[in-house]
């Protein structure tokens, strides 16, 4: 043990359990990065349910470079991934597996190993960002929307209508009605496409503040013949006191929340928005506010890395109040109870881990 060990008090064991974490940590993170490598590319989906195959058999089915399938097999079997017939010289990945990182299991959780490469694509203007304050902006993440169109397939559209929308009992029945209902932050429009075909008789809206977002979601909206919604390019920051009054009876929202530049006013513009009968439908992140009330968040690490990276910069980048990710339960019950909600109800559902769902009325 050196003098400086000795001065500072340090527990050598606590160093070895630290150290043994870390690098077990490095193996994960190389792990997550050809996960997403191994979804984008479609060499998980071609492995899923095929049996041993070769390096060239695996390459011809995905038209991919040999050498780098190769390459990547070889980190899937160091990760314990894949499984190698040494004599055989073949690979399989086990249905266990696959039922994890593909799209026909339950949830394909290489979907969120794409933040990874997503989140390193801006580290050094992130540095920039830790020293002279600002923000790195939303054109700086050119896959954003679609990954999080892949998220939204497995959190939103999974349960929107079994599960989300039925959180208020009345609402199945007034969609089936028609009313008027708007998506602030709509992305891709995912959410709102899939409504407006269960429910023809209402009107759509979804805002966002992505242009590429709201052409792709216009485009897939016509090739769908969907004449019942529309979105529209739109910046919240100043929806206090631009929304139209009681021009919805519903208004959702899906993780748009904690990223805005004006949160509150976001809000307070929904309120606004709200007819008197109407409902506001907010998916957003299940944390604590306190930091320390995280430690056993079973993703807490991750979405404080996904703020950082993402959520709280784009934010930041606006001159916005850069809530974060995290921003936590208690500060969104604030915020909702400062725009002007006098009932919120939380609740959180088996499939999504990750996110609250409240249901605000005025």
């Amino acid at each position: 043990m050196s003098s400086a060990t000795a001065v500072r008090n340090i527990d050598p064991t606590a160093v070895d359990a630290f150290e043994e974490r870390l690098v077990h940590a490095l193996n994960e993170s190389g792990m997550l990065l050809m996960l997403s490598i191994g979804h984008r590319t479609g060499l998980l989906a071609a492995m899923d349910g095929a049996p041993p195959v070769s390096t060239t058999e695996l390459a011809h089915r995905t038209g991919l470079q040999e050498r780098y399938v190769r390459e990547w097999l070889g980190a899937m079997v160091a990760a314990r991934v894949v499984i190698m017939d040494p004599g055989r010289g073949t690979y399989e990945l086990p249905p266990e597996h696959a039922a994890l990182i593909t799209d026909n299991g339950a949830a394909n959780l290489a979907v969120y190993a794409q933040f990874l490469p997503m989140a390193g694509q801006v580290e050094d203007e992130l540095l920039r960002c830790f020293r002279d304050g600002g923000g790195v902006p939303y054109d700086r993440y050119p896959r954003f929307h679609e990954i999080m169109a892949e998220d939204s397939g497995q959190t939103v559209l999974s349960a929107l209508l079994d599960h989300i929308l039925p959180l208020a009992p009345e609402l199945p029945d007034r969609l089936e009605s028609g009313i008027r209902v708007l998506d602030a932050g709509c992305g891709r429009g995912l959410a709102l496409m899939m409504m407006a075909e269960r429910y023809p008789a209402s009107d759509f809206t979804g805002y966002d503040l992505s242009h590429e977002a709201v052409d792709w979601a216009t485009r897939r909206a016509a090739d769908k013949g969907l004449g019942n919604v529309r979105f529209q390019v739109r910046d919240l920051s100043d929806f206090d006191r631009t929304a139209a009054p009681g021009r919805f009876d519903l208004i959702t929202t899906f993780d748009a929340i904690h990223d805005q530049a004006k949160p509150l006013a976001v809000l307070t513009g929904i309120r606004r928005s709200l007819a008197d009968d109407g409902i506001y439908l907010a998916q957003d992140i299940h944390a604590a506010s306190a930091h320390h009330e995280n430690v056993d968040h079973p993703m807490g690490a991750f979405l404080y890395a996904v703020s950082v990276t993402h959520c709280m910069t784009v934010s930041l980048a606006q001159g916005g109040e850069g809530l974060g990710t995290m921003w936590g339960r208690e500060k969104a019950l604030e915020y909702m109870q400062a725009a002007g909600f006098s009932r919120v109800e939380v609740h959180q559902l088996e499939h999504d881990i990750q996110n609250d769902y409240f249901i605000c009325r005025p």
